[in-house]
């Protein structure tokens, strides 16, 4: 009888663990605590120490592994131990909170999943460059622009600091906020998995690319899997937020003509189409001559030039990156509810 007690109790405490991993109301608290809180400072991010154990290893690597195959070898080894680690690591925390308490597992799943989330971090990041152009003092605003950015700001004009910061929203939509809600979606769906564990395997493809995802030494063979492996993970998120886009623009048709026109001339698989589609979107030209470390680097040209890029396409761009977050939320849940229903 208390054997029989034992794996009822089990078994329930099992399906509560499965209820919170999948549960779609994870992904609505996330995108509600996304959007008020965002990430505090204070906060230890997951991010951070990914990036603390991508540092040590990669220090480790080029120390001790030769350039050519053994580097390859490592970053191979980087690449899946982290990615993997990662959503195996953010499962076992949830599973181990919802034994304590289902509810603890709930909020637990929240608020990892909503740091997986960068809408507010990246509306907070424009903004605080925006608030320094209203007051016209450039060399604040290129200051601040320079904590976000890759690309040298000392002598950036006004306009060339607006189209940094077009070109921040278009890559970092992708990257930062439409890719991991994708793979946040596709975890639900998936029995036992969830939202978190794909999200923070993604996120962690993610930070990879942007620490060692380089085409110059010591990175070239050691970032090589890493930068191939995020590629295309985000290769179908990013062809989904260029359709979504373009079917908010009322004019689909030619907003996809100009992405495929455009979208091919950048050397990254992703990025050049994420930016053509706000640039065709909006009706503006993206790209150009950039500056990183003083060395010059002409950017291929996105969209047509037929309007001058304005703090009102800043805002405009903003809010296509919200409404693309939400429907994309409202498809994901609505549709794990009726698949639910119908006993899929």
């Amino acid at each position: 009888m208390s054997i029989k007690l034992d794996l009822n109790q089990l078994e329930i405490t099992v399906s509560a663990i499965f209820l919170v991993q999948s549960s779609p109301l994870i992904l609505l608290l996330a995108a509600i605590e996304d959007y008020l809180i965002g990430d505090p400072w204070e906060w230890l991010h997951p991010v951070q120490i990914m990036g603390w154990l991508i540092k040590n290893y990669v220090d480790l690597a080029i120390k001790f592994a030769q350039p050519g195959w053994q580097r390859r070898f490592a970053g191979v080894l980087l690449g899946l131990i982290l990615i993997i680690g990662s959503g195996l690591v953010g499962w076992l925390i949830i599973w181990g909170f919802s034994i304590i308490q289902p509810l603890l597992g709930s909020v637990v799943a929240t608020v990892l999943l909503a740091s997986c989330l960068a809408g507010k971090s990246l509306r907070v990041a424009v903004e605080d460059v925006l608030r320094s152009l209203d007051t016209q003092d450039l060399t604040v605003a290129r200051s601040r622009l320079s904590l976000y950015v890759g690309r040298d700001t000392d002598n950036l004009s006004e306009l060339e600091i607006l189209r940094a910061l077009l070109e921040t929203i278009a890559e970092n939509t992708v990257d930062g906020v439409t890719a991991p809600l994708f793979y946040a979606i596709l975890g639900i769906f998936i029995p036992g998995v969830g939202a978190v564990p794909l999200a923070l395997a993604y996120k962690a493809a993610s930070t990879l690319d942007s620490m060692v995802g380089y085409r110059r030494e010591p990175y070239s063979d050691l970032g090589w899997f890493s930068a191939q492996l995020e590629d295309r993970l985000t290769w179908f998120p990013c062809r989904l937020t260029v359709l979504t886009l373009s079917l908010f623009s009322g004019q689909p048709l030619k907003v996809l003509e100009i992405c495929r026109r455009d979208g091919i001339k950048d050397p990254s698989p992703n990025s050049g189409w994420s930016e053509a589609v706000y640039a065709a979107t909006l009706n503006v030209q993206l790209g150009g001559q950039n500056t990183y470390q003083g060395v010059v680097k002409n950017k291929p040209l996105l969209g047509n030039p037929l309007e001058a890029i304005s703090v009102t396409k800043i805002d405009r761009a903003l809010i296509l990156t919200r409404y693309c977050f939400l429907v994309w939320l409202g498809i994901g849940t609505t549709l794990w509810f009726a698949m639910t229903m119908l006993n899929f």
